[in-house]
């Protein structure tokens, strides 16, 4: 990386875009980011990765200013970061475009791109699309400026996005998960404009789960790792594995210990079938597709077994789940339960044919915080607490009751706030839902997201006990943690199933299929 005090043909180097130093932020007890830092140089694309939980979006709410290091300093250009609350001097330094955009959608482009700039006098609305098709136009941006932001591409979204940050006067802009929602042309494009802007001297911090975009677009990476800074390197000095080591910490020798305990289940399931005809799947996906999510996967969930779909943001693996669960509609193929089609797109139908689900927020899709434990517990079940569609509260709390003492639910009773509960405890709520109709197969969505680690290891225990009674559970998830409990994991990575993996796998191998690297190469980018 280029030392930012070495003279060029020019003179010297310009300051970087942004140096953070031994930055701290803690939330209460969590200590969010432990003294990292980061150093992008004028016109660089620098890659920021680490696995969830690493700090990457703590880092980018304090380079933003949206949060306040508790220790440590940040500057732009070789000047202190503005002061808190300072509206219009972090828009002069620094924008952050995410992977949802932030356009107001029933405005125009110029109206986005002048928002809270118009004055409070009357707007000259031709002058303003004037002003605006000069904008676009002096960053490359082929847009409309009469256009409605809501019916512009993700594409154009961004790259409105990106000339409005510009027009502030910032030159480094934070890209969240920029190419999440875009086809390969799209990413392309993307691609060749940031390139354009570098050479112009703008500055990018390149966010992805999707390693090869860090080899294809970035000079040099940082890899943070449980709130830690643990490396920075040029990217074409190191190779995939080892930045795949570096993000998870573990040598490709290395095998999780769950996984002596899923081979043994294994070793058990192939005496078994040798003395016997193979048992029906529980589950099976036959050629389900759903179009602009992933491509049609077969895969079908053995009694006793728990299948892994394993993949980050945009990989398709969520939006599978939800169409097992009738959240949303196949456009090909179908699901089967012990053999039977379930209808698509319809939860009442694949609850009844014996698919429970736990949700992936469960604050949004899982509770109504409004109500008790009980309440919450009982509600895919108000059909068998009382005569001719009657809920009696007697039978709404002894059920509750047996539900809280099966899960070990730590409340004072059925009849406590779900909301007064801790995040474990309202997840194991979530899960006693589930479960409340004995169903035969149970879709997990990240089930243990926002809980602290005593309690993953309970609400992991219970998915593991759905398979251990003869049926069978599948897990959605890019927590490796989350993983570790599955009999075989399939690692989806931009709506295509990517790698298979039985029992054995490591963590380096896991993630390099997430990221979007099956092979697991050593090599960097010129492969």
């Amino acid at each position: 990386m280029t030392d930012p005090t070495t003279p060029t043909p020019d003179g010297p180097a310009p300051p970087p875009a942004v140096q953070a130093e031994g930055v701290v932020k803690r939330f209460g007890p969590t200590l969010a980011l432990d003294r990292v830092g980061i150093t992008v140089e004028a016109g660089d694309s620098h890659a920021l990765v680490g696995r969830n939980g690493a700090g990457k979006s703590t880092l980018v709410s304090v380079l933003t200013g949206l949060h306040v290091p508790d220790a440590g300093r940040v500057s732009f250009q070789g000047e202190p970061a503005p002061a808190a609350g300072d509206t219009a001097a972090w828009q002069s330094k620094v924008a952050c475009v995410y992977q949802k955009s932030m356009v107001v959608p029933d405005l125009t482009v110029a109206e986005n791109l002048f928002l809270n700039r118009l004055g409070s006098g009357r707007v000259r609305w031709s002058a303003l699309r004037a002003r605006a098709r000069d904008l676009l136009a002096e960053y490359g941006v082929e847009v409309d400026p009469a256009a409605r932001a809501g019916d512009l591409t993700v594409e154009q979204g961004q790259f409105v996005e990106i000339a409005r940050a510009l027009s502030f006067g910032a030159r480094f802009i934070i890209l969240d998960e920029p190419t999440a929602q875009l086809d390969a042309a799209g990413i392309d494009r993307l691609f060749t404009r940031l390139r354009d802007l570098q050479r112009q001297g703008v500055a990018f911090l390149f966010i992805s789960h999707h390693l090869q975009e860090v080899y294809d677009l970035c000079s040099t990476v940082t890899v943070y790792r449980d709130a830690r800074h643990v490396l920075t390197a040029t990217v074409a000095e190191l190779g995939k594995a080892e930045l795949v080591e570096a993000m998870t910490g573990e040598a490709a020798s290395h095998t999780a210990a769950w996984h002596a305990t899923s081979a043994a289940r294994d070793t058990a399931g192939r005496q078994g079938a040798e003395a016997g005809p193979e048992p029906e799947a529980v589950l099976r996906a036959d050629g389900l597709g759903l179009e602009g999510a992933f491509d049609p996967v077969d895969f079908a969930v053995r009694p006793g077994e728990v299948l892994g779909l394993a993949g980050a943001t945009a990989s398709g693996a969520t939006a599978l789940g939800e169409t097992l669960v009738g959240l949303r509609r196949a456009t090909a193929g179908r699901t089967l339960v012990a053999g039977r089609p379930v209808r698509p797109g319809s939860v009442p139908h694949a609850l009844g044919a014996g698919i429970g689900y736990v949700p992936e927020d469960r604050h949004r899709q899982g509770l109504v915080l409004g109500r008790s434990v009980a309440e919450n517990a009982t509600l895919s079940v108000t059909d068998q607490l009382g005569p001719y569609g009657t809920v009696l509260p007697s039978r709404t709390r002894e059920f509750a009751r047996r539900m809280i003492s099966s899960l070990d639910i730590k409340t004072s009773g059925p009849g406590q706030p779900v909301s007064d509960l801790s995040g474990g405890n309202q997840q194991k709520v979530v899960i006693a839902r589930a479960l409340a109709r004995d169903p035969r197969v149970l879709v997990a969505i990240r089930p243990t997201a926002g809980v602290d680690v005593k309690s993953k290891d309970s609400l992991l225990g219970v998915v593991r006990s759905v398979a251990e009674r003869g049926d069978a559970a599948v897990i959605v998830s890019d927590e490796l943690d989350d993983l570790r409990v599955c009999d075989r994991v399939i690692a989806l990575f931009h709506g295509r199933v990517i790698a298979e993996f039985d029992s054995g796998w490591t963590d380096r191998d896991l993630v390099s299929a997430m990221e979007g690297l099956p092979s697991g190469g050593d090599k960097g980018a010129e492969e």
